[in-house]
């Protein structure tokens, strides 16, 4: 059973902060309470754990290959340093990380963020976490909910200007676009009969 709750993250736009968009943010079950496991919920945990050793084994060649060949390695490092580096100038402010309070195949229940733009966990790639209280493979997340931003959004220092009133138009002005008009009407009609 998947529920919906709107929890606004409306932001007015500043001119250094572009408006950030209202989100519906969706739940499923809830993980403070009693939870009976699913056929779904088993299907997801078996195809997670398949899905580890799957990767298990990709690893184990690839540390083998490193291994066998230490420019190889040298190069596997460079990269995840690298990619290291990239991560971590992607720095999110407090008011765009949405938290989730999640309960794992297992029964624990943790809390987890993702960017606020994502209505659920499953969304951003959260099917399934390592259990910080137990070892082993990922755990399914077999229940969900939002709980709130990680932090307050700033406060709008101004607003912007607002654009000028339209003019209106004058009865000369209505009268003179009257007039163009039925003269390209009169033309419109003589192409078309002659």
């Amino acid at each position: 059973m998947t529920n919906t709750a709107l929890l606004s993250s409306r932001v007015d736009a500043t001119p250094a902060l572009a408006a950030m968009h209202e989100v519906e943010y969706r739940s499923s079950g809830v993980p403070l309470e009693e939870y009976e496991l699913t056929r779904e919920d088993h299907r997801r945990q078996k195809q997670s754990e398949e899905i580890s050793a799957s990767i298990r084994l990709q690893v184990d060649e690839d540390i083998a290959k490193c291994q066998a060949d230490p420019a190889r390695a040298k190069r596997r490092r460079q990269a995840f340093e690298n990619v290291a580096k990239l991560i971590q100038s992607f720095k999110q402010a407090d008011h765009e990380i949405m938290r989730w309070r999640v309960r794992l195949y297992c029964g624990h229940i943790m809390e987890i963020e993702a960017h606020y733009t994502y209505a659920d966990p499953l969304s951003a790639g959260s099917y399934g976490r390592r259990c910080s209280e137990r070892e082993g493979d990922r755990q399914a997340t077999v229940a969900f909910e939002p709980i709130g931003l990680r932090g307050a959004p700033p406060k709008a220092t101004g607003s912007l200007p607002s654009p000028p009133p339209a003019k209106k138009p004058t009865r000369a002005d209505l009268e003179q676009r009257v007039k163009s008009l039925e003269k390209e009407n009169e033309r419109l009609c003589a192409k078309l009969s002659g």
